[in-house]
């Protein structure tokens, strides 16, 4: 299995167009989305290119491949533009038994873990800061934010066979780690 994992969109259409082409390229045969898909919050200023219709379409036309949970900044009324759900605080995907626990990050951290089996990951977005650490028996990980990084570039990541990449938005491999062993 092979995922493509983004985080904190935010509205911005021009970032989207840009995942967009990473996902052409990456050929993923999912997509997680780590919710904050469409709006910017009250805390963010509004970034470069906002316009959640855009977005909401871009996203629409890949609803087939999408899995996607709720951000902090996703309303009720954004499952009414989105034609993929979105409303749930968390997911766990399996593979190779292990567990990936995915979800925004603004209800679990990595200081508010979920209990998870070693040699799992814990997936969040959230903070628009990329992280890739394990933490007693469990790989942390955070793809940053692709329209508002706060640690300075738009990233993503991508999981294949065990392992996963933190990567920028033009490609280029910044981290790698495989999933700790599981005990």
């Amino acid at each position: 299995m092979k995922l493509l994992i983004a985080s904190d969109l935010h509205g911005s259409a021009r970032f989207c167009s840009e995942l967009v082409c990473r996902i052409d390229a990456e050929e993923p045969d999912r997509i997680l989305l780590l919710g904050d898909l469409l709006y910017h919050g009250p805390r963010n200023a509004l970034p470069e290119g906002y316009d959640p219709m855009a977005v909401a379409e871009m996203l629409n036309a890949l609803k087939e491949r999408i899995i996607a949970v709720r951000g902090n900044c996703d309303a009720e009324v954004d499952q009414m533009v989105l034609e993929f759900p979105c409303g749930g605080d968390y997911i766990e995907l399996i593979d190779r038994g292990r567990t990936l626990f995915a979800t925004h990050g603004h209800l679990f951290d990595a200081d508010e873990l979920p209990y998870l089996a070693p040699g799992s990951a814990f997936i969040s977005g959230h903070t628009h800061v990329k992280l890739l650490e394990e933490q007693s028996g469990i790989l942390l990980v955070n793809p940053g934010s692709i329209s508002i990084p706060k640690d300075g570039s738009a990233s993503y990541a991508v999981y294949k066979d065990g392992a996963f990449a933190l990567k920028g938005l033009d490609g280029t491999t910044l981290a790698e780690r495989a999933l700790p062993p599981a005990r």
